[in-house]
């Protein structure tokens, strides 16, 4: 009888310890589902690019960390990028990492959380010569009697050339700056185009004298049928 007995209980203690194996594999496969990174998604403007991703459903999971990684299309070892290797933000710049603007790229990122790593969220893939956004252009006014004078600066990359001078976008894309005069006496809201070319400096004139004006600019690349968004008003009122 003693040995049934201890033979009962030698059984009910394995079941009760693989029951338990089994709650906390489950376990652990919850909490990796609920961290594992969503949206993983390249933004880049001007090649000055980074990495975003939103959290994953375990929101209030404040001790998550991240991990990123990244390769060109077609190696087949990722890279560590160690400035975002164990971060708690939810982004990681890869400007450098993605330096051959011509080349795609991806990146993956994980999470973990006491212990437990969630699966890789792979981005999609990126290729930063087509999926670049361009900025506005820098704009400078000086008026005059009747005219005024549009000095125009394309935005730059981060990268630098071997004096140390940021390249500028134009040496990447053949761009056009267009213009816009906005007359504030008739409607603030109505931007007329009054240039569209590569000149860094244009000359608007038989403009109205006391009349409030307001320039705007923005870039355009006829390659891929892209324009920046627009520039800052630059307002003036001519003398």
């Amino acid at each position: 009888m003693r040995r049934i007995m201890l033979s009962i209980l030698c059984l009910l203690m394995h079941l009760l310890q693989d029951e338990t194996t089994s709650l906390l594999v489950l376990g652990n496969q919850d909490l990796q589902d609920s961290i594992k990174p969503q949206k993983v998604e390249f933004h880049s403007l001007n090649f000055n690019t980074t990495l975003h991703w939103q959290p994953g459903w375990a929101r209030e999971a404040r001790e998550v960390l991240y991990f990123v990684q990244y390769k060109v299309y077609g190696q087949s070892t990722w890279q560590k990028k160690d400035e975002c290797w164990g971060i708690s933000s939810h982004v990681c710049d890869l400007t450098q990492e993605t330096s051959d603007i011509q080349e795609p790229y991806y990146s993956r990122v994980r999470a973990a959380l006491a212990g437990v790593y969630s699966s890789w969220s792979l981005s999609c893939r990126f290729t930063p010569w087509r999926e670049t956004k361009i900025g506005p252009p820098m704009v400078t006014v000086i008026h005059s009697n009747k005219s005024i004078t549009v000095k125009l600066q394309a935005p730059r990359s981060p990268y630098r050339r071997k004096r140390g001078s940021k390249i500028p976008m134009t040496n990447y894309y053949d761009l056009l700056y267009q213009v816009f005069i906005i007359n504030n006496l008739l409607d603030e809201q109505h931007r007329v185009l009054v240039y569209e070319g590569k000149d860094k400096v244009i000359k608007i004139e038989d403009l109205r004298p006391g009349v409030s004006y307001c320039i705007m600019a923005k870039m355009y690349m006829p390659v891929l049928d892209q324009s920046s968004a627009y520039s800052s008003r630059q307002c003036t009122v001519l003398q």
